[in-house]
């Protein structure tokens, strides 16, 4: 399956060069995403925007990632990473360089929309480390990736501002811009010309039908039509967001008229995954071939809390702390800023303490430490010493990047076949957690907010009791007919 010896950070060849191109594509994918918010304040400036425009460039950056996931990682399945990853780095480098010639609110809403779709990178480079890294090695190697790559954030944070202070003047955010969608372009040739699907001598397992996830029993398949509704209810949320009842970017008509084209939407959906398992309906799947879906959602419940949850902090932190503790708004930034830094670390430690301790086991002990850490940042008032508050919401982010770290070492080992759409649909509930925790943060007080995460985390933590702990092997079919057997242990 892969080259042999331990993972050797230092090394650039074999998996090690696979993994570091890999961590490198999604750092870049995240750097681009979130290349907008650390200049929001120059770019409104720009642009003549107003408060609740801005409001709205943040959640249209968030809005199109949902459906992007589940497309992408299909289109992962069935054509692979190195080129769906090329392809998809390439067209992002255009809505990028939209974004930096924006002249109005229009031209910047259209631009910061469409690059939500980047924000599906995350799920390519899932399959690709999965195919070039053993059961015991997995975890870590996922964690590495996921982690280093969306420290790309944390860097767009950091170094924008200063990039465009050095071009100066009231066009320095643009080409700070412009410069993330040439790295982008530039990237996508380098991804394309040094990486392979699989190593040598490996066979790249694709679904046997693409326009829906494969499911393999009849229970199963309903549970997948009742899953995929959370997704489609938030792309709602996110319409109401925009209409006249939120922040009035949409008509009440379109906002009636997306409502409808998500209904129709979902049919298709549930039509389309029909037609790819209706075989399942007057044949059983064969015991070896098949998978739990049960296994699915729970890992889709728990990447909600986890990766959903970091997603609503990163965008409040500094707003809570200048307020409750009356700070400045960069220093407050600045010491935000820690709890995105933590997923250099806390994400790769998760990959590694499932490797180590077993999945299941080191998934229920960091779903506990994240409902604990969110209940005690529920407490979190003025009259806390400021460094306590700070540790409080350090070590709550260890829990919560560490939790998706976990939930990463087990996504591979479901079915490899489906890799790309099962990291696809539990990477897009990520985006449907921090829809709904945003949404939430918008109608209540702080203390409430993170109130309704621990509830949350320890819902998750309920609904972890049904993960069964991955054993043994699964079975995937080679071209020729043959089966081939993949370890998951």
């Amino acid at each position: 399956m892969t080259d042999s010896g331990k993972l050797n950070l230092l090394s650039f060849t074999g998996k090690m060069k696979i993994l570091h191109l890999s961590w490198i594509a999604f750092f870049i994918t995240f750097f681009v995403w979130f290349n907008h918010a650390p200049l929001l304040g120059v770019i409104a400036e720009s642009l003549g925007l107003s408060k609740a425009e801005v409001k709205t460039l943040l959640i249209l950056n968030v809005a199109l990632t949902i459906p992007a996931r589940v497309l992408i990682g299909m289109l992962t399945d069935k054509f692979g990473p190195r080129l769906v990853y090329a392809v998809l780095l390439a067209l992002a480098s255009l809505p990028c360089f939209l974004f930096a010639l924006a002249e109005d609110f229009q031209q910047a809403a259209i631009a910061r929309f469409l690059l939500g779709f980047i924000g599906a990178g995350f799920v390519i480079g899932i399959r690709m480390v999965s195919e070039w890294f053993p059961a015991n090695e997995l975890g870590t190697a996922e964690g590495i990736y996921g982690g280093w790559g969306n420290f790309g954030s944390a860097a767009a944070a950091m170094l924008l501002p200063t990039l465009a202070l050095m071009f100066g003047g009231e066009h320095g955010w643009r080409c700070a811009v412009g410069i993330t969608g040439a790295i982008c372009l530039l990237f996508s040739v380098v991804w394309y010309r040094n990486v392979s699907d699989t190593p040598k001598g490996s066979t790249y397992f694709k679904p046997k039908k693409i326009g829906g996830l494969e499911v393999t029993s009849v229970g199963d398949f309903y549970f997948l039509l009742i899953m995929k509704l959370p997704m489609y209810a938030a792309l709602a949320l996110l319409t109401w967001k925009l209409s006249p009842a939120g922040v009035n970017m949409l008509s009440d008509g379109i906002a009636t008229l997306i409502y409808f084209g998500l209904a129709a939407i979902f049919v298709y959906d549930c039509f389309s995954a029909y037609q790819v398992n209706k075989e399942i309906f007057s044949k059983p799947v064969p015991e070896m071939h098949r998978y739990k879906f049960k296994q699915v959602a729970v890992l889709n419940v728990l990447y909600f809390a986890t990766f959903g949850s970091e997603l609503a902090v990163v965008s409040m932190l500094p707003l809570f702390f200048a307020e409750v503790f009356e700070l400045d708004m960069v220093y407050a930034g600045l010491l935000a800023s820690g709890y995105a830094f933590m997923n250099l670390m806390s994400r790769p430690g998760g990959g590694w303490l499932s490797d180590r301790f077993g999945r299941k086991k080191t998934l229920l002990i960091l779903t506990a430490g994240l409902a604990a850490g969110y209940a005690t940042m529920s407490l979190i008032d003025s009259s806390w010493p400021l460094a306590l508050a700070v540790i409080a919401a350090m070590a709550c982010s260890f829990f919560v990047q560490a939790g998706e770290g976990a939930v990463f070492a087990v996504v591979p080992l479901i079915k490899r076949r489906l890799t790309g759409q099962v990291a696809g649909m539990t990477g897009a509930y990520g985006n449907v957690g921090a829809v709904f925790y945003l949404t939430v943060l918008s109608m209540v007080s702080y203390q409430v907010f993170f109130t309704v995460i621990a509830a949350t985390a320890m819902l998750g933590f309920l609904v972890l009791l049904l993960l069964e702990e991955p054993r043994g092997h699964m079975a995937e079919v080679n071209e020729d007919g043959s089966v081939e057997l993949i370890k998951v242990t």
